[in-house]
């Protein structure tokens, strides 16, 4: 019985944080979508749509300029510009084939880096970046899905 009613303490809790981690990140709301920066800690690309998905959202799809222009600017005005960041874009299923994770649609609006995506078939995910602090902007890069780095997770409002 003590054992029953630890696991049901534990599960209150555990939802009672939900919400108020998911509130604690710092967001951004672009049309039906809020996107929040997770910048608590740093992840591979796996374990960060583990985490939005636990806070009942997922790793973020960004499907128009006004989107991509919406994070960054998030990102700006947190000076996190220097960071790279998840979103949930990646050519797992098909080898040179980049979908969205949280939604399944194939990359219709893009904005790679020149050059990008390269290393087909070795780097996986793609992440927003800015190469070149003082000159680029954030574009997109695919990279690793095993590095470890900040993300973005969305939802719908």
């Amino acid at each position: 019985m003590f054992r029953f009613i630890t696991i049901i303490i534990v599960v209150l809790q555990i939802s009672g944080l939900m919400g108020e981690l998911r509130d604690a990140m710092p967001s951004t709301t672009m049309g039906s979508k809020e996107f929040m920066l997770g910048f608590f800690f740093k992840a591979n690309w796996y374990r960060a749509m583990q985490f939005c998905r636990f806070h009942g959202m997922q790793l973020a799809s960004i499907e128009s300029q006004s989107e991509h222009d919406a994070v960054v600017g998030l990102m700006t005005d947190l000076r996190m510009r220097d960071e790279r960041f998840w979103i949930s874009g990646n050519d797992l299923a098909n080898e040179g084939n980049f979908f969205w994770m949280a939604n399944g649609r194939p990359l219709t609006y893009t904005n790679w880096f020149n050059g990008e995506p390269n290393h087909i078939g070795i780097e996986r995910c793609v992440e927003l970046w800015n190469r070149n602090v003082a000159t680029n902007p954030i574009m997109w890069n695919n990279f690793f899905c095993t590095s470890e780095l900040f993300f973005i997770c969305e939802r719908f409002v």
